[in-house]
């Protein structure tokens, strides 16, 4: 049995435009995704978050599911146009305000701790109307959201996360246009991700003003790479990937400032913005370098990489191949690449605490015919997962707590309702929410913080 620290945080997590449907209600504002899925082609059957899970409406019945599960954390995050329908308002919308009210005091009812993300990609579109994260003042506008809603719920809410993922908000939103908003310019992309950064720079006092002992972090997606043989090309093109996937966010974060080699890459591609040295104002890396507490990080899988800088007839015989069968989403499950990631992290940055953010898998078992969802692929996926965790904590890393990802099916971005990640089985068609055997599994690791 691998028992975890006596003080582990065990957790579900969930983001507001994949759940709570309800988008017209109570004054709520025009999201960026609301604009994209509305958008022919851009998601999977056409399917939009307008209902999604009707969590906005059965936020009672779901806390009361992570109840009996044990769960004694709730990753959830804020939807900004609740709050600020334009972006642009004096005050925020107390209809918005009061709803996050209600399900914080809930959660607090049930002895659930609540961990609020206050970016999870639904930017109002009136911002993005006037050039979303591209606009610098953008940063601005999200330091106001932090303060409102810090302002309200910091009472109640010691655990903060800026943002989740800013790779994705640059890099899909405005690099592939994968995501709202459906942009393609690299170049753009950059922008953005110092925007969004600056922007975690700018709300980090602000919630400390508010909240007496806050945690404040920021949540990454990182994903540790592997070249795909032992050749100098595979390893420098490793090399670029890393400095693209994980250093352009883990440097500045931690007070390193944009890596070196990556601009210099950036530059001589032609793609590093032309104002680069006008985007970055004087003290923006001190602003971005805000102390946190803890670093929430995303994991899904490995990266493997290999060169494209020369004909693949003169690349050195690949040595790494992916393992095993992949999740519905076609990405490789491999345990080992988290264990390496942390290792990495208390290596490399030394982050004060890190909590798994988001950790799961989409696989698209539906109930049989007694009303049972078995679900063994993702049961293994998470026990594999925690398996390094453990072993990664026993070496001293710093890890604290884990959410598994997700609470629930839900819309699954570009991939519309056609890729599940939950625990819990959501009919879309009725609502009816069904427990599944991965969820039971992880009742029993929360309830005895140990795996089996």
């Amino acid at each position: 049995m691998k028992t975890f620290p006596k003080d582990f945080l065990w957790g579900v997590a969930t983001s507001c435009y994949q759940i709570e449907g309800a988008v017209h209600a109570d004054g709520r504002g025009e999201s960026i995704w609301d604009r994209f899925a509305a958008m022919p082609g851009k998601t999977a059957n056409g399917d939009t978050g307008e209902i999604a899970c009707d969590h906005y409406h059965r936020w009672r019945e779901d806390i009361g599911i992570m109840k009996e599960l044990g769960a004694n954390a709730y990753r959830f995050s804020i939807a900004w146009p609740r709050i600020l329908p334009t972006g642009l308002e004096a005050r925020p919308n107390s209809a918005g305000l009061d709803w996050y009210d209600r399900l914080v005091d809930g959660l607090l009812e049930l002895g659930i701790e609540p961990w609020v993300t206050l970016y999870h990609w639904d930017l109002p579109q009136g911002l993005q109307d006037r050039g979303g994260w591209v606009n610098r003042e953008t940063a601005g506008h999200f330091a106001r959201l932090a303060w409102f809603v810090s302002e309200r719920l910091g009472d109640r809410v010691t655990n903060w996360i800026t943002h989740n993922e800013p790779w994705c908000v640059a890099m899909l939103g405005h690099m592939n246009g994968h995501h709202a908003p459906g942009h393609h310019s690299f170049a753009e992309a950059l922008e953005v991700a110092h925007h969004v950064l600056l922007s975690h720079g700018l709300a980090v006092p602000v919630i400390r003003d508010h909240v007496p002992g806050a945690r404040v972090g920021i949540t990454l997606n990182l994903s540790p790479a592997t070249p795909a043989s032992p050749s100098a090309a595979d390893a420098d093109a490793t090399r670029r990937y890393d400095g693209f996937f994980n250093r352009w966010f883990l440097d500045p974060v931690y007070g390193r400032g944009y890596p070196e080699d990556m601009i210099a890459e950036y530059r001589q591609r032609g793609d590093l913005p032309t104002e680069w040295h006008h985007l970055l104002q004087p003290g923006d890396l001190n602003t971005i370098a805000a102390q946190t507490d803890f670093l929430g990080i995303n994991y899904y899988s490995r990266a493997i990489i290999r060169c494209d800088r020369i004909p693949e007839e003169h690349n050195h015989p690949r040595t790494v191949e992916r393992v095993g069968e992949p999740t519905d989403m076609d990405w490789e499950v491999y345990a080992p690449g988290l264990y390496q990631l942390l290792m990495r992290l208390k290596n490399d940055y030394a982050p004060p605490s890190i909590y798994i953010t988001e950790n799961g898998a989409a696989y698209p078992e539906e109930p049989d015919e007694n009303g049972v969802v078995a679900d063994q692929r993702r049961q293994d996926y998470i026990e594999q997962h925690l398996a390094v965790c453990h072993d990664a904590i026993q070496q001293g890393s710093t890890l604290d707590g884990y959410f598994a990802w997700s609470f629930m099916d839900n819309f699954e971005w570009a991939f519309g309702y056609d890729k599940r990640f939950g625990l819990i089985h959501v009919d879309y068609a009725t609502q009816k929410r069904t427990i599944k055997q991965s969820a039971y599994w992880y009742q029993s690791v929360m309830n005895n913080n140990a795996l089996p």
